[in-house]
This record gives C-alpha cells, sequence and structure tokens, in this order.
C-alpha cells in the first residue's frame, strides 16, 4: 500500500529496516558506531567517559560541547532512536550537533545496552543512570543543575519519557523539561494507528511487534511502565514536554495519547504533528518539513531554558 508521504523524503519512503526477527536485529545493531567526524569537528567537541551503570557494568556517554560557547550552562541528555536494537544512525550524531549549536547547549550522548542481548530494565536503568551523572557531574561539567534536560526520538523517546518516572518515583531530581520525538510509548500496540500502518516505510507495527517481543521478554515484568511509559499508575508531577509525531507512524497516535495523559494530568505540553512525514523523517535534514520540525524544537529548548537560572 503506497501512503502520501511527501516526496521531499524519497528515496526513504522505499525503506524498511531488513529485521527479521530481535536476534538479527541486536546483531544489526552491535555493529553501530560513531562516525569518525564527530572526533575532529571543528564547531563542537566530543570527548568520551565511561560511567557505572545500576549492575556494577559500564556504559560510554559522548560529551559534546560548542567550541565557541564557553559560557553555555544547560545540558541536554540524548537518548537516540532505533527501536531498542540499533546503535546510533549517522543522522542522530548530526541532529546532536545541531543542538548544541543552535540552542546552545552541551549534550550528554548516552550509549545505552541494546537489546535483545539487553532487556528490559537494562537500557531505561542505563538511561536513569546517565541522567544522575549528568547531575551529580555538573559542576565539572560547567552546567547548571536547574538546566539539565533530557530528549530522545522513537526509543530514545520512550527512554526520556521512562526515566523521568523514574525520577519522580525514585524521588530524586528531575529534569527541566523531556523532549519526546516520535516517541514509542505503549507496548500494548492498541491504537488505530498501529492498526492502520503495518507496511509503512522505516518503521511500522509488524516492526514494533519484534522490537517488544525483544525488548519485554518477561512478561511479568515489574515496573513495567519504565518500558512502556503509558502503562504508568499516573501522569502526575512530571516536566514540560515537547511532543512531536509523524503522520504516517504508526507510533503517531501512542504519541498523541502520551502528550494527552501529560495534559490531563497538568503538565504542559507543546504537541506537534507534522504533516506529509513517516518515522524517523528527520534523517533527510534539508527537506522542509525537516528544517521547520528542527527549528521548533530548538525554540522550545531555548525558551525552556531561558526560563531557568
Amino acid at each position: 500500500m503506497k501512503y502520501p508521504i511527501s516526496k521531499e523524503y524519497f528515496p526513504y519512503t522505499l525503506f524498511s529496516p531488513p529485521v527479521q526477527n530481535a536476534k538479527m536485529a541486536g546483531f544489526m545493531g552491535s555493529l553501530m558506531k560513531p562516525p569518525r567526524w564527530i572526533w575532529k569537528d571543528r564547531e563542537v567537541s566530543v570527548y568520551k567517559e565511561l560511567i557505572k551503570s545500576y549492575d556494577g557494568k559500564e556504559i560510554e556517554v559522548l560529551i559534546f560541547e560548542p567550541c565557541n560557547n564557553s559560557e553555555v550552562d544547560s545540558c541536554l541528555v540524548f537518548y537516540h532512536g532505533g527501536g531498542f536494537f540499533f546503535g546510533a544512525a549517522g543522522y542522530h550524531y548530526r541532529l546532536a550537533k545541531k543542538y548544541v549549536l543552535d540552542t546552545p547547549c552541551k549534550l550528554v550522548f548516552v550509549q545505552y545496552r541494546l537489546a535483545p542481548k539487553n532487556p528490559h530494565p537494562t537500557p531505561s536503568e542505563d538511561c536513569y543512570v546517565a541522567l544522575e551523572w549528568t547531575f551529580e557531574n555538573a559542576e565539572r561539567l560547567k552546567v547548571s543543575k536547574n538546566k539539565i534536560a533530557v530528549a530522545g526520538d522513537s526509543a530514545g523517546g520512550a527512554l526520556a519519557a521512562a526515566v523521568c518516572q523514574m525520577a519522580r518515583d525514585r524521588k530524586t531530581k528531575m529534569p527541566l523539561f523531556q523532549l519526546l520525538i516520535y516517541p514509542v510509548t505503549d507496548r500494548r500496540m492498541i491504537t488505530d494507528s498501529c492498526k492502520k500502518y503495518t507496511n509503512t516505510p522505516m518503521w511500522n507495527s509488524k516492526l514494533s511487534r519484534k522490537m517488544w517481543q525483544g525488548y519485554v521478554q518477561d512478561e511479568n515484568a515489574t515496573n513495567i511502565a519504565f518500558a512502556s511509559p503509558m502503562e504508568a499508575d499516573s501522569f502526575d508531577n512530571l516536566p514540560p514536554a515537547y511532543l512531536e509525531t509523524a503522520e504516517f507512524d504508526c507510533l503517531h497516535d501512542e504519541g498523541i495519547a502520551y502528550g494527552k495523559a501529560l495534559e490531563n494530568s497538568g503538565v504542559k505540553v507543546y504537541i506537534n504533528e507534522t504533516k506529509g512525514t513517516m518515522h524517523g523523517f528527520d534523517i533527510v535534514k534539508k527537506a522542509p518539513t525537516t528544517v521547520s520540525a528542527v527549528e521548533k524544537r530548538i525554540e522550545f529548548m531555548k525558551n525552556a531554558f531561558k526560563t531557568e537560572k
């Protein structure tokens, strides 16, 4: 079935990840490494830190900083998408650079461990530890503890939402805001868009089903909301959110549902429903719709960071 996705996203309108099962996806994801350009870029400096996660094992975070703005004191903790299986793609690093330069801010790029080798709760626990590490090392990073926020796209959006719930439930310091880009929010896959978009390009509900099979391997797992944020008992006392959706995306409705759940609990939410788009549309960085969406994200972040001192 063909969908009226904007021509600005060709040829990605013809692409779907060749994922046969969770094990295959995990192997493919393990091969994805940071691009070489990040280590020699002239506009952003990048360095690596190793931090201990909840189980004593180390994970890597990459610290992005603008080269010509030593005064910046805000920080974005970023969780990349990839179905919980895949490492960050090249466009995630390009987006990270743009956020750093245009917001401006520093950015902690979290290389959380991937499913199916590391199923729930490992990815969300890794991401929570990275947030806690950022707060604990704020002085060394030269950022304000009041200007630390979280962001993520797709599976990374689920992780960003989850760490906010974890911080609330564990009574630790809350991020300033959450930037959720076409987020995964509900393992139950009960929305109309999930039922409708079974063969959309870039991502679809058939792939989502394989994703959940690999990510939540124990159906009786505890703290399930930290994997599937829509299953939380409460959405109270969570940080303000920017929530963006793609039109022809099986995750569209669950993203909107999460935004509405936050709003109904008194959380301030800005929802941007992009049109003519498919999941992962911002891989095409020069597409007019992508440019507009990224500008709105940065405008939201600028305003949010400015309100804090």
